[in-house]
């Protein structure tokens, strides 16, 4: 892919956010839509090496849309600028009330890349099932985060959204309560992209995503007997 082509639109499309400025350049941003879908195509060939659910993954269907949402936002920009994609066994890119871990990465204008995996403020009876099991699973949740590629590469869990007070139902004393108050299980990290070396982002991602593996195979874990209590 040529990362500098995309980081360049990316970078004039955040000065430009506008619908005539996007439509002048569509065909700079096809191209380089199909570039990044060769990238998502060959990232899931990668991670199937290691996960084989996500093998059967569209990688179009993987590939979130440019356009943005602004029915409810204050700010009215039309475009995203940043390309970005999540990888999943059901190409569910977003959480379910039946779990699901995405590999998520993304890449701006500003030449960042942003990659992690996990369930993102996954829906509330799935948030409860994945407290129920810290609670019923102490022992393999404490092990899950002492795992070694996970913490050097991520560190801890992102602490985003993170409650006040333990959620009501739950031990304020548990050993684990700093963990049972967050609203999402994800790692992620944010590194320079190097633009000179195109051919190093898949296998630096397959790389960073596989030691978020701990995670994705412990919430595939999580049952959902006790969520819809």
């Amino acid at each position: 892919m040529h990362l500098r082509d995309l980081t360049q639109f990316l970078t004039e499309l955040s000065e430009n956010n506008n619908r005539p400025w996007f439509i002048m350049n569509k065909p700079r941003y096809d191209i380089l839509r199909e570039e990044f879908l060769a990238v998502v195509t060959e990232l899931i060939r990668e991670l199937s090496k290691f996960d084989r659910q996500v093998a059967a993954c569209n990688p179009k269907k993987a590939m979130f849309r440019i356009n943005r949402d602004i029915r409810f936002a204050n700010d009215k920009s039309p475009y995203k600028t940043r390309f970005s994609a999540g990888i999943t066994p059901k190409d569910l890119r977003r959480p379910s009330a039946g779990g699901g871990s995405t590999y998520y990465f993304q890449i701006d204008g500003s030449g960042k890349l942003l990659f992690g995996a996990g369930e993102y403020l996954p829906p509330a009876p799935r948030l409860k099932a994945i407290r129920e099991q810290i609670v019923n699973d102490a022992t393999g949740f404490a092990k899950l985060l002492k795992n070694k590629p996970m913490r050097a590469t991520f560190g801890q869990l992102q602490e985003e959204d993170k409650l006040q007070r333990p959620p009501k139902g739950f031990d304020p004393q548990h050993v684990h309560v700093e963990y049972l108050k967050l609203k999402s299980f994800f790692v992620w990290t944010e590194v320079d992209l190097k633009l000179n070396e195109p051919e190093q982002l898949v296998p630096q991602l397959a790389r960073g995503l596989k030691d978020a593996f701990a995670l994705v195979t412990w919430l595939r874990k999580v049952e959902m007997s006790n969520a819809e209590e």
